[in-house]
């Protein structure tokens, strides 16, 4: 959002603020996160886009109980006496935010949150109201990048069918995603239902069934096209994976 932009609906906000019910739906058609504040710091109103930001049906797990005043991931970046200038008057502006996600989840009670990773822009700025004096708070959240588990669960993916012919390594493949393979690891599992060691072996092995469709090709010459040594090991994973000993998959396809 330009500063222009956001000027623009500022200065909507404050022509809205006489008429409450006029505000109350600027801020519902807005498509963009809003949270409005009292002047102790609880929250009174969210929008649909917040929501919606946050798998949330209705507002009962944050109006009334949430309260940005005593926020701790606030209290932890540092950001208090800046997040208190706008109760007094000002607006402020935090750029490029990484989300405290583990945090949000607790607060809104999620139990799978899709995102991994949110960065935001945040706009604070007070509403006044005919004696000029500030009624209520304004937070507009404005995504700069998410990143979502399973968009990075499809890098990992790609990468490994690129790279099915290398030798497997967890450890390379989480650094391409920017995660830790423990965390990797578990996510892969979530999104997919099987190890990335699995999926790997399954492409493998997917691409041995091509080669055995050549019949001027033995198995052993058909593993060997894939980079695999044809020894009793890969010969189980085949059937592991086809339920088929090469031998009894080419007999079937014949």
């Amino acid at each position: 959002m330009t500063n222009k932009i956001q000027e623009y609906i500022i200065d909507s906000f404050q022509s809205a603020s006489e008429d409450k019910q006029l505000l109350a739906k600027a801020i519902e058609l807005l498509p963009y996160p809003v949270q409005i504040y009292a002047l102790d710091g609880t929250s009174v109103m969210v929008n649909k886009a917040m929501l919606s930001e946050y798998q949330q049906q209705d507002d009962s797990q944050v109006v009334g109980k949430y309260n940005i005043l005593k926020d701790p991931s606030i209290i932890k970046m540092g950001q208090m006496s800046k997040l208190k200038k706008v109760f007094k008057g000002e607006t402020v502006y935090f750029k490029n935010i990484k989300v405290p996600l583990e945090y949000i989840q607790s607060r809104y009670d999620i139990e799978d949150l899709e995102i991994e990773e949110v960065y935001q822009d945040i706009t604070l700025f007070p509403i006044f109201n005919k004696d000029n004096d500030v009624e209520f708070v304004a937070a507009f959240l404005i995504n700069r990048a998410v990143y979502k588990g399973k968009d990075k669960i499809e890098k990992a993916k790609k990468y490994i069918e690129i790279h099915w012919q290398d030798k497997f390594d967890l450890e390379k493949i989480a650094n391409h995603v920017d995660l830790s393979t423990s965390h990797f690891a578990k996510l892969f599992k979530k999104h997919t239902g099987i190890t990335p060691y699995e999926h790997y072996n399954i492409y493998r092995m997917n691409k041995v069934k091509e080669k055995l469709m050549d019949t001027n090709l033995s198995v052993a010459q058909a593993f060997n096209e894939c980079s695999i040594e044809y020894n009793g090991h890969y010969a189980k994973v085949f059937k592991d994976v086809t339920g088929y000993t090469p031998s009894e998959y080419r007999k079937r396809m014949e």
